[in-house]
């Protein structure tokens, strides 16, 4: 899957809300961060706490341009918590942290801008 990175889109097509309800994102911190090197372009392994609902995941992010692993343990970050696991390279990402581009496409994390607990759920 491709996603397109243009913020002169328009809007996807018109879902209902039970279809929203069927995304379920949550916000963890990110407990371990390391280079991915194995990876096709460049990108990061990823531990995160969900709290004790979800878990710990483990996840691979192209989060490189704007971030080093040492800056990211600790963050709060939003992530897909119910897509199935997919294997890239030796590493099978359980979850989808969310971000968004900027202006030349590196992906900017998405988080709240006040505390809120490991594992609440995007409401």
């Amino acid at each position: 899957m491709h996603l397109i990175h243009d913020a002169n889109m328009p809007a996807a097509e018109t879902i209902s809300f039970e279809d929203f309800l069927k995304v379920d994102i949550r916000l963890g911190t990110i407990t371990e961060a390391e280079l991915f090197p194995e990876a096709r372009n460049p990108a990061f392994k990823l531990r995160i706490d969900f709290g004790s609902g979800v878990g710990i995941k483990r996840s691979a992010a192209q989060i490189t341009d704007h971030y080093a692993p040492e800056a990211l343990v600790g963050r709060k970050v939003m992530a897909v918590v119910n897509f199935s696991p997919r294997q890239i390279g030796p590493v099978r990402s359980e979850v989808l942290v969310l971000g968004f581009p900027d202006s030349e496409g590196a992906i900017v994390l998405a988080a709240p801008d006040l505390a809120a607990p490991n594992g609440a759920r995007l409401a």
